[in-house]
């Protein structure tokens, strides 16, 4: 409990933009007043007071301030989701959330919360935060964990909104796609004839539109989906390399191994080592 203790919450005025230090998960920020450019992968947007992002676990991510602006952060680290801190003690349950947000985050920049409702939601919640990290941090580290909970939840409804705002206009691949991140733990709901009965479409149709529309086969999009969650669990998780090729659909170690290599250029060793997301930062 000790471990959480004034890691949650930090309220900053900067003249200048300062590196944030790097995170193992992500960071929620919201603009009390001020204005600028937030930059993510050299892609820009022009920020103004009540915007709210996500820092993502990127080392190319920034921050150019025009003027003197105050920022809100929400910083969600390792300790924030082993076991012994996980809510009502369902670890699963909260690492998956995990994933989903680090899986189905674009990855630009922009604000992150699409209904104003929520957003307001998420402003009152950090209001309870503040005064509780204020005044009762050492006794109150439960609720300030369920007011990060319930912000989280809010985070995850807006992400299929936010992703259909910038991506694809035909609406049957935003299906797909989102088909394909809803079972990207189960194998068998992936295999090409399933998801062209899903949608009621040939094998052969699904996989020539999809390529056409994303860029990539429906095979390697499912395959490197599938391998962004094998970085999240090799950098936060203890589970082994047997445990992670089971629940996400190799044959064995071996075959997690072989298919991490081709695509990452790294073993699964040298990647741990390195300590740092590869695929997950790929726009």
């Amino acid at each position: 409990m000790n471990s959480l203790k004034n890691i949650f919450f930090e309220q900053l005025t900067l003249d200048e933009w300062t590196q944030r230090p790097n995170s193992n998960y992500f960071e929620l920020v919201y603009v009390v007043d001020g204005a600028g450019k937030q930059c993510i992968n050299y892609n820009n947007f022009e920020f103004e007071k009540g915007n709210l992002f996500l820092l993502p676990p990127l080392k190319c991510h920034t921050f150019k301030l025009a003027r003197k602006t105050s920022f809100v952060f929400l910083k969600y680290p390792q300790a924030f989701f082993l076991p012994q801190n996980s809510q009502s003690g369902n670890f699963e349950a909260w690492y998956k959330e995990l994933s989903y947000i680090l899986l189905n985050y674009r990855q630009k920049p922009g604000d992150i919360i699409a209904e104003p409702r929520d957003k307001n939601a998420i402003l009152q919640l950090i209001s309870l935060i503040s005064n509780e990290q204020q005044h009762h941090a050492e006794q109150q580290l439960n609720l300030i964990r369920s007011y990060m909970v319930s912000i989280l939840h809010i985070v995850m409804r807006n992400l299929p909104l936010i992703n259909k705002e910038i991506s694809f206009n035909d609406t049957k691949i935003q299906d797909i796609l989102h088909y394909i991140q809803e079972h990207i733990a189960r194998p068998t709901a992936l295999k090409t004839e399933v998801i062209a009965n899903h949608f009621h479409l040939s094998p052969n149709y699904v996989s020539e539109y999809f390529k056409k529309a994303v860029g990539c086969s429906l095979k390697e999009h499912v395959t490197k989906s599938r391998l962004k969650l094998v970085e999240i669990r090799l950098l936060n998780s203890q589970l082994t390399m047997n445990e992670i090729a089971d629940e996400l659909g190799f044959s064995d170690a071996s075959h997690l191994a072989r298919t991490f290599k081709k695509n990452t250029g790294m073993t699964l060793l040298e990647f741990k080592n390195r300590g740092d997301y590869c695929l997950l930062k790929v726009v």
